[in-house]
């Protein structure tokens, strides 16, 4: 499990990737939030050197991680992924299999894309409400007993408006590069251009540039200052 398509590349097909060492038959399973073409890539050039390709991306937070109970986003053949279950078992409560290498992928991207619209989203309109001159407890209490409230929204709701950033989970870099590995495959699925998608990457582009490495949520100070 590692952060892109470049890293997992490294980590199969580098000088010392597993995959060039590797006994034909040996499962190989890829739990990296990778783009599209990289997981059916990645099954092809695996496939041909006698491997078992596998991409399983995972849903839920360091401590579902810590504790067993990561949700598991399968692609692969089912009596394949029926080999891979003891080992992934340990680390999954539940798993959904969307198909055919590269689907399990599909399923993540669309999951992290939904997620950055929606702290983006989120993070202008607390903003706008802050400049406003609202009082934010009761926007927050609104905001947690609304129909928006996603699992999202309510986490980060209240992390924005007490600015309590600690114990980040994930980073604006991340988020963003997700965000653009959707994006990409909605192009080539779409007729018309993803423009919500579209706005989400360049938000999180700009919170990359200005803060790669610290909590998403920290999209809040990009647009809450005054012009």
């Amino acid at each position: 499990m590692v952060a892109d398509d470049e890293a997992s590349r490294a980590v199969w097909l580098g000088p010392k990737g597993a995959a060039k060492t590797a006994k034909a038959g040996t499962i190989a399973i890829d739990c990296s939030t990778v783009s599209y073409d990289h997981a059916r890539e990645m099954g092809r050039e695996l496939n041909a050197r006698g491997l078992i390709y596998i991409d399983c991306p995972v849903t839920g937070l360091p401590d579902a991680a810590a504790a067993g109970k990561l949700t598991l986003l399968a692609g692969a053949d089912a009596a394949d992924l029926e080999r891979a279950r003891p080992y992934l078992e340990p680390i999954g409560s539940s798993m959904r299999h969307f198909g055919p290498v590269g689907a399990g992928t599909v399923y993540k991207l669309i999951n992290n894309l939904m997620g950055a619209i929606q702290i983006a989203g989120l993070a202008e309109g607390l903003a706008i409400a802050e400049q406003a001159g609202l009082d934010m407890n009761l926007v927050l209490e609104s905001i947690q007993a609304g129909v928006a409230a996603s699992p999202q929204v309510q986490r980060h709701s209240k992390r924005m408006v007490a600015r309590d950033f600690s114990g980040a989970t994930f980073t604006a870099a991340l988020r963003h590069k997700d965000a653009a590995y959707a994006v990409k495959l909605a192009e080539s699925l779409l007729a018309d251009k993803p423009i919500v998608a579209r706005a989400a990457v360049e938000a999180y582009a700009k919170a990359k540039a200005a803060m790669p490495d610290d909590d998403e949520g920290r999209m809040i100070e990009l647009v809450s200052r005054r012009k």
